[in-house]
């Protein structure tokens, strides 16, 4: 009698799943699920990283994507965008197309656009192609422009610092 228990609460539960092929073209409103159109694709939008308030890092941080930073981090940030809250501290360098700086940074920035925002506090220089700095802000170090900011520093997480091209001339100095 008891393996025709376990059948028939194996039948039962078999059929009370739900088959994984209808997982994947279930409806967005389904938790968790996403349509099988939004599958992660190289270049294509996706989910900002957070590091919370509670949250401490000592290393570097890499995203591909953006990374929002509510915490601390002890390290070196390379991302598409950043944004520093205004809680967040961050010691060492950010590299990133976009960052908009809310919170306190000890350190280099290399960006495209630089906003700092009215309770910034930065110490550092930056080197951008253009900068807004809003009343209210600390800013204490020097601002570079040049043409491009990113120039021979775009690597990816699994190649390793050495391999990134040294810096011709023009171009600031790579992050210590």
């Amino acid at each position: 009698m008891l393996p025709q228990l376990r059948k028939s609460e194996s039948d039962s539960f078999a059929r009370s799943q739900p088959n994984m092929q209808n997982i994947s073209t279930s409806s967005p409103s389904t938790l968790g699920a996403r349509p099988a159109s939004a599958a992660f694709r190289p270049g294509s939008p996706s989910m900002t990283s957070v590091i919370g308030v509670d949250l401490v890092i000592h290393g570097n941080l890499t995203s591909k994507g953006e990374v929002q930073i509510e915490g601390e981090v002890q390290g070196d940030i390379h991302a598409t965008h950043v944004v520093l809250g205004e809680n967040a501290r961050v010691t060492g360098g950010i590299i990133a197309e976009e960052c908009v700086i809310r919170g306190h940074l000890l350190g280099t920035i290399r960006g495209r656009r630089v906003l700092l925002q009215g309770s910034a506090h930065v110490e550092g220089d930056v080197y951008h192609q253009t900068m807004a700095i809003e009343q209210g802000a600390f800013f204490e170090g020097k601002s570079r422009r040049t043409d491009d900011p990113l120039a021979g520093l775009s690597r990816t997480a699994s190649e390793p610092a050495a391999a990134a091209p040294s810096a011709g001339p023009g171009t600031p100095p790579p992050l210590s």
